[in-house]
């Protein structure tokens, strides 16, 4: 019996393929409907923001990877994740961001799965989660293929916003971070957010668990980016 969790895991020939396009830098040939989301031409954007255009060519190629992983699925389970409640997709993230962890610690992978993988399927769980956040889990799959793809894509059209306003705030600091300060962070916002969750979703003065799971997504995005460079 297919579990959800199966649902998201990429067959051995599946990783070969997506390994081989991160590694030639071509992510737009692997995409079947639409390609990716070119960035702004620098005739568009102010003269501050020039010297961004290359952070945001790079998020557009990582996303387009991690959105054709998710239509993939979508083809072969449909958006059985509907079912899912918030507290089950922060458990999942949780499960990718520490195997992350440990192979980053012990430099050797018993299973035949390396990191990417790991940061493509937080990106997904991130949208997902967010989903769920605005639109509520359900008893049964309620929504088409295409109409979850459509909240995928809204989702992160708004976690590439942020990127940038950020981006441009902190001016590339990303740029500087290791990969394992990736990790670290997105399991310390995971922390934040089943703190938050067990707290019914109230907070004082924190942001919410969608701010959070925002921010995951963005910092996986930079985990891919760096691996593929």
């Amino acid at each position: 019996m297919t579990t959800v969790s199966d649902a998201w895991r990429c067959s051995l020939q599946g990783r070969a393929a997506m390994l081989t396009f991160c590694k030639s830098g071509i992510f737009s040939l692997i995409l079947h409907d639409g390609g990716v989301r070119t960035p702004q031409s620098s005739q568009s954007l102010s003269p501050d923001m020039t010297k961004y255009d290359e952070t945001n060519r790079q998020f557009d190629s990582a996303m387009a990877l991690c959105r054709d992983i998710f239509s993939r699925k979508l083809n072969d389970y449909g958006p059985s994740w509907r079912m899912m409640r918030p507290e089950s997709i922060t458990d999942q993230i949780y499960i990718k961001a520490k195997r992350v962890r440990s192979l980053e610690i012990k430099k050797e992978a018993m299973v035949d799965e390396g990191i990417l993988p790991e940061f493509i399927a937080i990106v997904n769980y991130g949208l997902v989660g967010l989903i769920q956040l605005r639109y509520g889990f359900a008893d049964d799959v309620d929504m088409t293929s295409e109409r979850a793809l459509e909240l995928y894509d809204g989702f992160a059209d708004e976690a590439r916003k942020l990127m940038k306003a950020k981006n441009h705030d902190y001016d590339e600091a990303w740029r500087g971070m290791r990969i394992n300060s990736y990790t670290d962070l997105i399991l310390t916002k995971l922390q934040r957010a089943k703190q938050i969750e067990d707290h019914s979703g109230k907070t004082e003065v924190s942001e919410g668990i969608d701010s959070n799971y925002m921010d995951m997504v963005n910092y996986a995005v930079f985990g891919i980016i760096k691996l593929t460079e």
